[in-house]
């Protein structure tokens, strides 16, 4: 059982201590003779953005993913991992290895920067969004050789009269999206972050280093914006709604081993959270009440946002053409993971009322009823500390080094630094640029790549902010909704947390939180 103290802290810290301390980019790259092949592996990291946990063919979904069920049959999925609930704190802790800011976060080192130092080339493209405490070195024109990025939130068509609020930006420099070369017109962002993707990968083949390529795509966060012919794929296919597709999914989960025996499909009402003055947030209309003339629109929604997925699923095959083309899969460590789960939120963006929904001119958000849906058989949505926000696909494929299936273990986007530098044959600095790094807050995961078990993390952390904090420490979950009370779950036989321990066991949710409690005081951390 966790139990953070002092001593155990300060042994922790010696041990880091004893790691290299290198110079801001310089992690501890072996030593090789002059003239020797580097056989360490390449590594393609993948993540999409409001993609739930049913949303992928291979995760029990209707919508076509060849590629990425490829993947998982060549590879491993993971049933129980885990990300920080919402977009920006999850990239935060993807690249830094830190839930949030702690003791030396000033000093963090970014992924990026950390393969770099290693020896690889390192290069991003697609979306960029962090909490306030990531510092600057961390951001991708600073710690990556090349550079793609956009901030946070834009539409995928160039919109009429051009109304991009934030940039595209190739390593720092403003680009105007009226001059940026497209494979494919008209100009649609997933497949221009591949382009650029395609490019950073030819300069990778002219350089004697394995390759590092962060792949954060924007699908499929709103404005739900498709290809004209990919939203025509998918028509009338929702026609049936959201209650059956919920149900066919979980049937499929269950078949296919995504779900363990004793998960039950959470009930819609489950969903629908505390709001202002108490009432309920978050409609969920079944599919027999929705009048016969709306059902039309609400099987165009969902087949835009399929779209969505279809595309980007696409985009990622062109991907793995080339580096089969440049001989280099059997050697290629692929990663792909979410950033939160599905997203129900309307912010009130532009709206042109004529335009048709899935075009340029139009700022849909999926609906709460699809959201829903998408997170089959969890509950709540994207930010909440409930699976439904945090509980997303890990898939995992590397050939000879990786036995296909699927792996029950737990993990979370903080192991992936610690994961990658070992793969890397790397070691994480206790000190850059003078001063002390901050100690990472997640364990390497090549245990379970190479088949075996790893020790269970000592605690889990997630969930946007700490009114919607998520605790889980072995099987034990408390999580909170609204800086309402705890609420307990036992996630061994209870994985679809609906049966509320709180009353039954006060004593473990006092004991779980005074274990995070320390935590946070041992390590210095500062949640929001």
């Amino acid at each position: 059982m966790f139990q953070p103290t002092r001593r155990k802290f300060l042994k922790s810290a010696a041990a880091a201590g004893a790691a290299i301390s290198l110079a801001p980019h310089l992690v501890g790259r072996p030593a090789r003779a002059a003239g020797a092949k580097d056989d360490r592996p390449n590594v393609l990291l993948i993540m999409a953005d409001d993609v739930g946990y049913a949303d992928i063919g291979c995760y029990g979904s209707e919508v076509r993913t060849p590629t990425l069920d490829g993947l998982a049959k060549r590879g491993i999925r993971f049933t129980q991992f885990y990300n920080m609930a919402k977009c920006n704190p999850t990239r935060s802790t993807l690249l830094t290895g830190l839930y949030f800011c702690k003791r030396h976060s000033k000093n963090a080192r970014s992924l990026g920067s950390l393969m770099r130092g290693a020896g690889y080339y390192a290069a991003t493209s697609g979306k960029e969004h962090f909490d306030g405490w990531v510092p600057r070195h961390c951001y991708a024109t600073e710690s990556f050789d090349d550079a793609f990025t956009f901030w946070a939130c834009t539409q995928y068509f160039i919109p009429p009269g051009w109304d991009f609020r934030r940039p595209f930006k190739l390593n720092g420099k403003v680009l105007d999206p009226e001059t940026i070369p497209v494979s494919r017109k008209p100009f649609y962002k997933t497949d221009v972050i591949t382009d650029y993707a395609l490019r950073f990968l030819e300069k990778a083949e002219a350089v004697e280093k394995p390759f590092f390529l962060y792949l954060p795509y924007h699908v499929a966060h709103y404005p739900l914006q498709a290809r004209p012919e990919d939203i025509e794929h998918y028509r009338g296919r929702f026609r049936k709604g959201w209650d059956a597709v919920r149900a066919e999914r979980f049937a499929r989960q269950k078949e296919t081993g995504v779900l363990p025996p004793n998960a039950r499909l959470t009930e819609p009402e489950d969903n629908l959270y505390p709001h202002r003055g108490g009432k309920k947030w978050a409609s969920y209309d079944p599919w027999d009440e929705v009048p016969e003339a709306d059902r039309d629109r609400m099987d165009l929604e969902m087949a835009v946002f399929a779209a969505m997925i279809h595309r980007m699923d696409r985009n990622i095959a062109r991907v793995l053409e080339k580096i089969e083309a440049m001989g280099r899969t059997q050697n290629t460590l692929v990663l792909f993971l979410v950033d939160n789960g599905s997203c129900p939120f309307d912010n009130g963006g532009k709206r042109d009322p004529d335009a048709p929904l899935g075009s340029a001119g139009s700022y849909v958000f999926l609906r709460p009823e699809w959201a829903c849906a998408g997170n089959t058989p969890w509950r709540y949505y994207k930010q909440y500390g409930h699976e439904g926000g945090p509980h997303t696909p890990l898939i995992a494929c590397w050939p000879g080094v990786i036995e296909p299936g699927i792996t029950h273990q737990v993990g979370h986007v903080a192991d992936l630094v610690p994961t990658l530098l070992e793969a890397a044959g790397a070691s994480y600095p206790a000190e850059a640029d003078g001063r002390p790094t901050p100690t990472l807050d997640g364990s390497s995961l090549m245990p379970i790549f190479r088949g075996g078990q790893r020790p269970a993390p000592e605690i889990l952390v997630s969930g946007w902010k700490d009114a919607r904090r998520m605790v889980r420490i072995g099987d034990w979950k408390i999580v909170r909704v609204k800086n309402r009370p705890w609420e307990l779950y036992n996630m061994a036989e209870d994985p679809a947390e609906t049966n509320n321990l709180t009353d039954a066991r006060p004593a473990k949710v006092k004991e779980i939180v005074r274990q995070y409690e320390a935590w946070v005081k041992a390590n210095q951390a500062k949640p929001t």
